[in-house]
């Protein structure tokens, strides 16, 4: 029977990070995984950063709805028609504001015989755990029904920092493993047992927040992308794009976490959209995206 893995955790936790390693481990291994994305606006960015690995016909992006409501339905259809494999497994990434107690309890109803019980790994950012103002109830909520937490951002923490976090956790989820991504056995995964850990209802309403996106044109330089993040307004919670700077030739990726760090770094082949910039959270209106890329050049 072949497993199916969900990946959950507040935006800019590592979810994709997870994922890629995962991935990654698993072929290495002789495994066969099928990927689903999930985001608010075009999960297929996300998508293409991982075709250097697996074919794109074995992932599948899901964009414009949130899985663990009203975009459950399409997920589960997408599960039972991938194809039967030798050495099957399917992992799944959930947009960074999933109800992921819904998403454990909704996913598992009407899936195809040959797939295993859902289990779910919850990415916990340590650096910025329950800082999230608003949002701590949503954060809290992802790790609750986990079988495994994996621990994030914990190279510039102090070890009383992250003790705490561990002490919050296992009070949330006593049931759950905790792990760091570097001593994670894939091997193992597939043997986890879905949580029983009893979760506190969750508004999630409150976490259906505004999406956007918009073309980007060729930016003149690096700088533009600072500039772009920087004029967005702190409301967004998540700046991703990608995009050609002038002079280069292949496409450059960039995003913004919650917590304000710019990341940028090459993007795996061409964009199926097109260049975009991308936004999720209050704020996140067209006008104010062009207004950002218009700035940008100008300067």
């Amino acid at each position: 029977m072949e497993a199916i893995i969900t990946i959950v955790g507040f935006l800019g936790a590592g979810k994709t990070t997870l994922l890629k390693y995962l991935t990654n481990n698993y072929i290495e291994k002789g495994w066969n995984p099928f990927i689903i994305l999930n985001d608010y606006e075009n999960a297929n960015i996300d998508a293409q950063q991982l075709t250097n690995k697996i074919e794109l016909t074995s992932i599948k992006a899901l964009s414009g709805s949130c899985i663990c409501c009203n975009g459950i339905v399409e997920l589960r259809n997408t599960v039972n028609r991938i194809p039967k494999r030798a050495k099957g497994i399917t992992l799944i990434e959930a947009n960074g504001t999933s109800d992921a107690c819904s998403l454990m309890e909704f996913l598992g109803v009407g899936l195809n015989d040959r797939f295993l019980p859902p289990i779910q790994i919850s990415v916990v950012d340590v650096k910025n755990w329950q800082k999230r103002d608003g949002y701590n109830e949503l954060e809290s909520n992802q790790i609750q029904v986990s079988s495994l937490i994996v621990l994030t951002h914990i190279e510039k923490i102090t070890e009383s920092r992250q003790k705490l976090v561990v002490k919050e956790l296992e009070e949330l989820n006593p049931f759950a493993k905790i792990l760091t991504m570097d001593t994670i056995d894939i091997s193992l995964l597939p043997e986890l047992l879905p949580s029983k850990n009893n979760a506190q209802k969750l508004d999630h309403q409150k976490a259906h927040w505004s999406s956007c996106s918009t073309d980007l044109p060729i930016l003149p330089n690096v700088k533009c992308i600072h500039t772009i993040c920087n004029m967005l307004p702190k409301s967004i919670l998540r700046v991703k794009g990608c995009t050609k700077i002038e002079q280069e030739q292949k496409y450059t990726y960039f995003e913004r976490t919650p917590d304000g760090e710019i990341h940028i770094r090459p993007f795996n082949g061409t964009p199926i959209t097109g260049p975009k910039l991308l936004t999720i959270g209050p704020g996140s209106e067209p006008y104010i995206l062009e207004r950002a890329i218009n700035s940008s050049i100008d300067l």
